[in-house]
């Protein structure tokens, strides 16, 4: 069901709920008006009538009731007086049906013949006589209807005017949403520009800046699929046109030793693809992350342990000597929480990048102190442009003879990126080597 629908039916409903209840309480309350008019008119009634009374001779009154004269006698009002012996002293035609309530003191309700009455009883001060005025509360009824029929009649008349203004209204109301349903549907599927929601009503405003959100973290994610795929068709057509170029030197070799020395570039292209392709989907896999999905205390001793492991092989080829620095006691390594297997796979980048170019026979240095983690090697100072070019994709200096992919380091950005952590370089103390620390802001 649609919104402009469902807001109709609710409309259609609440409406005439909302007339009812008014008509309501419109004749109750006219209710009680009329009963307090005519209340205070056979009140004052009684009042006169005893006062009329009092002032009577009544040692030279006749022994029979007076009446009262037909032009003057109405079939909803009736009045009547006895006197203490419960004789009647004057009464009209629908007086004689008023009971005779000797103790009753004000409003009575009766019903005489089969009619519901309302009776006010007034005692003389020395309760000589009883007066007595009466009314049918069917006249009361009859004038509260009319008073409600003539409010009636109006709103009657313009209710379904007032529920086709509501509905075109609604309509006009909801003229925003179905703009922006227009615009979206006309779209294009690669266009995610964000929909202006200065001029919107407040009410949608919401649910544009969440759609903006979003189309702007579909727009980053494209984007980064775009890069990840053109970076990735790029630096993988040189390794495949090599491994295509030695696999037909293999297949072109006549002597052994020609295809022994074929097949160890073979497999050292086929290791370096192997290597490449890992961190390409590693890179793409934490560029899609926007947070940790865990935190937890870092077990230092452990990530040391496992990443100068993962390090070992190469570092034992090249012949560099792995050391771990501990911080003296009482001190300990940096009180950060983290992933662990994340901060693993930081650890064991920046040894393999310290490793690949330390000078052979040197030595590559773990060194954890209270507030920051370093990797320090005894390579050549980096020049300052390639200080700031470090954590570009693929970007690898010149004349490097070990292999690479220049990813090493964008991934270990990532990872401190994902921690907060701020990933630097620089030479060491002395102005020699490269130091790679990793601090807290």
């Amino acid at each position: 069901m649609s919104l402009q629908r469902r807001l109709l039916m609710y409309l259609l409903i609440c409406a005439p709920l909302v007339w009812v209840g008014a008509a309501w309480v419109s004749s109750t309350r006219a209710r009680t008006e009329v009963n307090e008019l005519f209340d205070t008119e056979m009140i004052r009634l009684t009042l006169q009538v005893q006062a009329t009374l009092m002032g009577l001779d009544r040692a030279k009154g006749g022994a029979s009731a007076p009446a009262v004269s037909q032009e003057a006698d109405l079939e909803d009002l009736a009045i009547a007086v006895w006197d203490h012996q419960g004789k009647v002293l004057l009464t009209d035609r629908e007086g004689t049906q008023l009971p005779l309530l000797t103790d009753a003191v004000g409003f009575v309700e009766l019903s005489l013949q089969h009619e519901p009455w309302r009776v006010y009883y007034l005692q003389s001060p020395n309760r000589e006589w009883l007066v007595a005025a009466g009314q049918k509360i069917g006249e009361r009824d009859e004038l509260v209807w009319g008073l409600v029929e003539s409010q009636l009649l109006p709103w009657l008349l313009t209710l379904p005017v007032l529920l086709l203004a509501m509905a075109w209204a609604v309509r006009r109301a909801l003229n925003p949403m179905r703009a922006l349903t227009q615009e979206l549907q006309e779209r294009s599927a690669d266009d995610l520009q964000a929909i202006p929601s200065q001029a919107a009503p407040a009410e949608i405003q919401p649910l544009l800046l969440a759609m903006n959100g979003l189309f702007g973290r579909i727009d980053a994610t494209l984007a980064r699929e775009r890069r990840f795929t053109a970076d990735a068709a790029h630096e993988l057509r040189t390794p495949l046109a090599v491994l295509s170029a030695q696999w037909e030197v293999l297949q072109g070799a006549r002597t052994e030793s020609e295809r022994s020395q074929a097949a160890g570039k073979l497999s050292a292209g086929m290791l370096r693809m192997t290597r490449l392709v890992d961190q390409l989907l590693r890179l793409s896999r934490l560029e899609a992350t926007d947070g940790l999905t865990r935190t937890e205390p870092l077990d230092w001793q452990h990530l040391a342990e496992q990443a100068m492991s993962d390090s070992l092989a190469l570092a034992e080829r090249r012949q560099i000597e792995l050391a771990c620095d501990w911080p003296p006691e009482p001190q300990s390594p940096p009180d950060w929480r983290g992933d662990g297997d994340l901060l693993a796979v930081l650890l064991r980048n920046l040894l393999d990048n310290a490793v690949r170019y330390a000078p052979e026979g040197s030595t590559v240095t773990l060194r954890l102190k209270p507030s920051s983690v370093r990797v320090e090697n005894a390579g050549e100072p980096l020049p300052a442009e390639q200080l700031q070019r470090l954590g570009e994709r693929f970007y690898r200096p010149e004349g490097q003879a070990e292999p690479g992919s220049g990813l090493g380091v964008s991934i270990a950005q990532r990872i401190a990126a994902l921690h907060g952590l701020i990933l630097s370089y620089h030479p060491r103390a002395d102005g020699s080597g490269v130091v790679a620390e990793l601090t807290s802001p």
